[in-house]
């Protein structure tokens, strides 16, 4: 058994968790790459009666909009549980 009670991964295991990890860093550079953008587009003077349904979006608001959406619900979340699997370790598997 292990010293810290955790199982030895197959090398099969292994190379699974590190591609997943490899996946992982490419939705961060992906996340770094739209927060730029983001950044690039201007912000409209109308940005807040826009987000409040008072006037109509522009383009910029609702591309501004959408990868905020998107890093927060689906990129920031999806690399955060890639990463903590990708270092998971089982407990030992001896004795079962």
């Amino acid at each position: 058994m292990a010293e810290d009670d955790t199982a030895v991964l197959t090398e099969d295991e292994a190379a699974g968790q590190a591609r997943v990890l490899e996946i992982a860093a490419e939705i961060e550079a992906l996340t770094k790459q739209l927060q730029a953008l983001h950044d690039s587009f201007p912000v409209s003077p109308l940005e807040a009666a826009m987000l409040l349904g008072e006037e109509e979006l522009d383009v910029f608001t609702a591309l501004r909009s959408v990868i905020e959406c998107v890093q927060a619900d689906r990129l920031e979340p999806a690399q955060r549980e890639l990463k903590k699997w990708a270092v998971y370790k089982p407990p030992s598997r001896e004795g079962k």
